[in-house]
């Protein structure tokens, strides 16, 4: 798929780190952007930085979702391109005992389920809408309607303690993969999914110091934090490269992350 001023594009999470990255890559190759977020200063400032829109859109709510792709649509026509890098994390064993008072307690189910709705049903939930949409689309010359980026984690394959609920969200986004591309191959709806390692985003600039400089010397190379940019480049390779489609990238560096 050529990216030029006759594309639209959908980011979600697209106020900050990942989403940001790609919001702005879109812009800069033409393609007409709208950001969905709830960090409406973020998403604001970056829309008016990018001549794009944005639309506070909670990932978890139908109604939010579909007021979301009606007003960008209305302003920018039915997007061909979505980028999903909305989502969350939360940290807790599965059990184990409290370190002062010994009680046993277990991961909160309210959490665990709060994890799998942002990231893994948010997800299905905006390929759905976005790809009935594409569905209304006449074919480009190559046969192609649309294309579609997830993004999951290097977490998806070796999460770390505490990572059960945000390890479970990522590894349904791989597994859907695939089955979503065969769903929608008679279409001309291409699907792929990038697996991060570990980035410099919003989230990991609050670590001290210390813990990145150990967590970015465990990368084997290069020793360093991925940067945005760099995801952006493979979900604009995955979007421009017509063969691309049904496969989940690991963009990690090479790590294999420890159990904790």
């Amino acid at each position: 798929m050529k990216l030029d001023n006759d594309i639209a594009a959908v980011v979600t999470g697209g106020a900050s780190g990942l989403g940001a990255a790609s919001a702005r890559a879109l812009a800069a190759r033409g393609a007409r952007v709208a950001i969905f977020d709830l960090q409406r200063d973020k998403g604001e400032a970056l829309a008016a930085e990018i001549d794009g829109l944005f639309y506070e859109v909670d990932v978890t709510s139908d109604d939010s979702v579909d007021a979301g792709f009606a007003a960008a649509r209305a302003t920018h026509g039915q997007e061909r391109v979505l980028i999903n890098c909305a989502g969350t994390g939360s940290a807790a064993k599965t059990a184990g005992r409290d370190r002062d008072s010994g009680a046993i307690r277990h991961f909160p189910l309210a959490m665990f389920d709060r994890v799998i709705q942002i990231n893994l049903v948010g997800t299905f939930r905006c390929i759905a809408k976005s790809a009935a949409g594409m569905l209304t689309l006449d074919p480009l010359a190559d046969g192609e309607r649309g294309a579609i980026v997830n993004t999951a984690s290097a977490a998806a394959e070796d999460g770390q303690m505490g990572q059960a609920a945000y390890s479970a969200s990522k590894a349904g986004i791989v597994g859907m993969t695939l089955p979503i591309a065969r769903d929608l191959m008679s279409e001309g709806i291409r699907i792929n999914t990038i697996l991060p390692g570990i980035f410099d985003t919003p989230l990991m600039a609050a670590a001290p110091q210390p813990v990145k400089d150990a967590l970015a010397a465990s990368v084997p190379f290069p020793k360093r934090f991925g940067i945005p940019d760099e995801y952006a480049a493979l979900a604009l390779c995955m979007i421009e490269t017509g063969y691309f489609n049904g496969e989940d990238v690991r963009l990690d560096g090479a790590i294999r992350m420890a159990p904790r």
